[in-house]
């Protein structure tokens, strides 16, 4: 079976190597835990579900997923079931017997998992016994107020119940890894070490709560990692009993990783340990059988997304769509952790800079971050009703025009052109035309807000006077909801939007990993990103070019606020001077680049840290061959070939540049050798090992 190959280590060279011939490899069990399994909550559900399908392959049957039981979530997610692993089944019916309630089944998603569902509610009346237990042995104490560090308990105390249950059946065999995501399942890896349970656990914050609250309080966090007094930080923010919960699980880990090295240095300064390996995010590749299918895709999203401009800006339709570019930013709703705040400024650059070149391009830029609103707008729904009447209009009078031509062609005659739109057509026209006159600016935002006055972006727009006006060429709309097919007014899911738009901008300030550009990136739609995502430090260490290849890397780690906006300001003052062929190229480029962040190469990482764990726990059966870290050192795309070797050819400094400089660079691109090139290069070795040493902190950071 899949697993017992995998195990037994012929996928990764003889790395593990198992020393009990009594002790099948097969009979090994993998759980993983998570507050998010089939609950999404934020990026957690994401690397869970995307990854399921990699790891199903790899475990087969022995791959289990446990997390919470919501009954509005199971309803439309999973199919339940009986557990077809005997040690399982015995495990729940005894947490059943004693009152648990406990479900099973397979979780609706590519790879179709295993689940193992606990209702927190029906052991809630266990609550204050197992709070007690946890401050027995951990000394945390958990506030009554806190639901969601109070779920946090009931959830990790089932979670190391049934291990509990489990383990005991195998006679102290080594046959359980346990791996927790966040500090919310970490009670039950706590408990489970505390127990001394036979089981080897791994744990992984996707981010730390500490740094989350620091950077959301506009403090100069990475220039100032090693200076923070951790407890008093959290204790401020009234979550220290949180922090301590998080820190107690890193520590108590056999192996703690994390999603990228940014996130490793921070975990080094705020848990005090760094993590044994970095294991990035990835997604489900599927690659299209025609190449170019995703470019029809882009041209395809991209009309809708123009049917939608042409209600909104009714009226104001002076701007030539096909010279228009759609820019957007898109996630949850945190101005200066996800860089909306460095966005605004840097458009409000943009749009001076357009309008001194007197450039003929128009840039229409989205928002699309959730925030409270009590309806539509009225203004903006007017807007979609006034296009689609007078695309009823059109469509009558053409009719009308057509019937009327054919007949005259009939006849063997060429009609007067001034006799076939009779005067109620033209009347019909006219009042077409007065309907489309609005005394009013389209507005930027395409609802209600509840709190306009306060809304940072709302307040930042009326700031720098980017109130869509004629005379702009940066227009923007704020939609604060999350984009749905079935919408009355932009009917399209995530990410047909993001595959008709043009450039994804996320200049943040915190962000662990970064699954916003890396889902442009599979897509083949470039994007914007910094030194301090996740995602924007690794494709700087496995691409020699990122901005020849669509991904744009701003520096806010050691430039100060006012030159990272200006770098900001220069990539998409770049890009908006970029001919369409140059677009369609670079998208080429940018969705080669999707091999990269495919789970099938990034899963080794979570392989490797399996193998680890059980090793460290289980030295005396299982062994880690010597063998160098997981590095990813000769995994590099190089820069392509007909971008020459010169720091200006992935954007033009000046309005002005010569034709003949475009056709020199169309002539050197030549597509099938550049993908050839690239399909190579992915296959280059992928060798594992432990985490890289991070690179000592560099004085002078800004906070930015």
């Amino acid at each position: 079976m899949p697993l017992a190959r995998s195990l037994s280590m012929t996928s990764l060279n003889g790395l593990l190597q198992c020393e009990d011939e009594d002790l099948p490899v097969e009979d090994l069990l993998l759980f993983e835990i998570s507050w998010e399994v089939t609950n999404k909550v934020g990026g957690i559900y994401t690397v869970i579900q995307t990854k399921a399908k990699t790891t199903a392959d790899e475990w087969g049957e022995n791959y289990f997923l446990i997390g919470p039981y919501f009954e509005q979530n199971v309803k439309t997610q999973v199919e339940f079931s009986e557990p077809p692993n005997p040690a399982v089944k015995k495990a729940m019916d005894t947490m059943k017997s004693q009152g648990c309630q406990v479900f099973f089944g397979r979780w609706l998603i590519e790879g179709s998992p295993y689940v193992l569902l606990f209702d927190i509610g029906s052991a809630a009346w266990n609550l204050d016994k197992w709070k007690g237990e946890f401050w027995e042995v951990s000394n945390i104490g958990i506030p009554f107020h806190d639901r969601e560090a109070n779920d946090a308990v009931i959830f990790g105390s089932l979670t190391a119940w049934f291990l509990k249950e489990l383990s005991c059946q195998f006679d102290d065999k080594p046959n359980i890894i346990a791996h927790f995501h966040e500090w919310q399942a970490g009670v039950g890896l706590i408990l489970s070490r505390s127990q001394k349970l036979p089981v080897a656990t791994i744990f992984t914050t996707h981010a730390t709560l500490l740094g989350r609250y620091l950077c959301a309080a506009s403090i100069d966090f990475y220039n100032n990692l090693d200076q923070f007094d951790i407890d008093k930080e959290a204790g401020e923010r009234q979550i220290y009993h949180r922090y301590c919960m998080e820190r107690a699980s890193v520590h108590c880990a056999h192996v703690f990783t994390t999603v990228s090295q940014i996130t490793a240095t921070e975990a080094e300064h705020m848990l005090k340990k760094s993590p044994d390996v970095v294991t990035p995010n990835g997604l489900n590749i599927k690659k299209f059988s025609a190449m170019h299918e995703f470019q029809n895709l882009h041209s395809m999203y991209k009309a809708r997304i123009q049917e939608f401009i042409r209600g909104h800006f009714y009226g104001h339709l002076d701007f030539d769509l096909d010279k228009t570019l759609f820019f957007f930013i898109a996630g949850r709703y945190e101005f200066s952790n996800k860089g909306a705040d460095m966005f605004l400024e840097a458009l409000s650059r943009l749009n001076f800079l357009l309008r001194v070149h007197k450039a003929d391009v128009t840039v229409i830029v989205f928002f699309i971050m959730p925030a409270k609103t009590n309806n539509f707008n009225v203004e903006t729904l007017k807007g979609q009703a006034v296009r689609k009447q007078l695309w009823d209009t059109a469509q009558s009078v053409k009719e009308k025009f057509g019937r009327k031509l054919y007949n005259a062609l009939l006849k063997g005659e060429i009609p007067d052109l001034n006799k076939i739109l009779d005067r109620d057509d033209i009347s019909i026209m006219k009042r077409a035309i007065f309907s489309t006159q609005r005394h009013s600016l389209p507005p930027v935002t395409t609802h209600n807000m509840i709190d306009d006055s306060n809304d940072p972006i709302l307040n930042t727009i009326r700031r720098i006077g980017l109130f869509n006006n004629r005379t702009d060429r940066v227009k923007v709309i704020l939609h604060p909801e999350f984009l749905s097919s079935t919408s009355p007014l932009l009917p399209l899911d995530y990410e047909e939007f993001v595959r008709g738009c043009h450039l994804g901008v996320f200049p943040s300030y915190y962000e662990p990993w970064g699954y916003t550009p890396a889902e442009c990136t599979v897509m083949g739609i470039p994007s914007v990103t910094t030194n301090l995502s996740g995602f924007g430090c690794f494709m700087q260490e496995h691409v020699a070019d990122p901005e020849a290849y669509g991904i744009y890397i701003v520096d806010r780690r050691f430039r100060s606020p006012d030159e990272s906006c200006n770098q900001l300001t220069q990539f998409l003052y770049g890009f908006c001077q970029q001919n369409r062929r140059q677009r369609i190229i670079q998208r080429n480029r940018t969705e080669r680049l999707s091999d990269l962040l495919d789970w099938k190469y990034l899963g080794r990482y979570y392989m490797h840290a399996r193998h680890l764990a059980l090793s460290r726990t289980f030295p005396d059966k299982f062994e880690m061959e010597p063998s160098a870290p997981p590095k990813t050192e000769g995994f590099r795309f190089p820069r392509p070939s007909s971008v020459p070797p010169s720091p200006s050819v992935s954007q033009h400094s000046s309005p002005h540049h010569s034709e003949a400089e475009d056709e020199d660079e169309d002539d050197r691109y030549d597509e099938d050798e550049e993908a050839e090139r690239d399909r190579q290069n992915i296959k280059s070795p992928f060798s594992l090992g432990a985490l890289p040493q991070g690179k000592k902190k560099q004085h002078g950071e800004y906070r930015n």
